[in-house]
């Protein structure tokens, strides 16, 4: 929760300074008061308490925005601090879901005889990097929007200690299958049995990291 905790003391860093007698910090509240609402929302959802208390002061004065969102985020700290703050966000689960179709996807190619494994192995491939690229952004080792390749995924996540060099070593073989694959080396990628192990073995890794999924 290293990232939530900061991108919060960010947040009420510029609330808590703010100068709301100057036009620009009266534009800046604005501003603010989404980004709060967009940071609640996204780690706990818009049905919990944390997003319904700040999102009462919608429409109300300047002052009662910054007080509202200030109260929102503190408790929304103090629940993430404790270890509370267990269950995933809407936003989560909707980029949990994506990556599970795709997995599901694969299965599917590599239980039909007549379609070359190279379709399931670019699926996979596919799976892999959205899940690294989700997983760089909310460790805040990229920014949101980035798009590296599958291999500096994972030396940014090695780097921080996120995943052993066993795990480095596993992507960076999955990724080669992925290339060749997607550049049409389809001899290189034609055993049906090395693509469900493939699956198998991303499927494993994504879990250990993410159960969720």
């Amino acid at each position: 929760m290293s990232f939530l905790t900061d991108q919060i003391n960010l947040l009420l860093h510029e609330l808590t300074t703010l100068n709301i007698q100057t036009e620009e910090g009266r534009f800046q509240v604005d501003i603010l008061y989404n980004q709060t609402l967009q940071l609640l929302e996204d780690y706990s959802g818009k049905s919990s308490h944390f997003y319904n208390h700040a999102y009462e002061a919608f429409g109300y004065s300047q002052d009662l925005r910054i007080s509202y969102s200030r109260q929102a985020l503190l408790a929304l700290r103090s629940y993430a601090e404790k270890k509370l703050l267990k269950s995933v966000s809407s936003f989560k689960q909707a980029q949990i879901d994506v990556i599970s179709d795709i997995l599901d996807q694969a299965q599917t190619l590599l239980n039909k005889n007549e379609v070359h494994p190279a379709a399931a192995v670019t699926l996979i491939g596919a799976a892999l990097e959205e899940f690294l690229r989700n997983w760089c952004v909310d460790e805040g080792l990229m920014e949101d929007g980035a798009r590296e390749s599958i291999d500096r995924y994972a030396t940014a996540l090695r780097q921080s200690d996120k995943i052993t060099k066993t795990d480095v070593k596993d992507i960076t073989s999955w990724g080669g299958r992925r290339n060749n694959a997607a550049h049409g080396y389809w001899d290189e990628v034609s055993d049906k049995q090395a693509a469900k192990l493939m699956l198998e073995s991303v499927n494993l890794f994504m879990r250990k990291y993410a159960p969720d999924i």
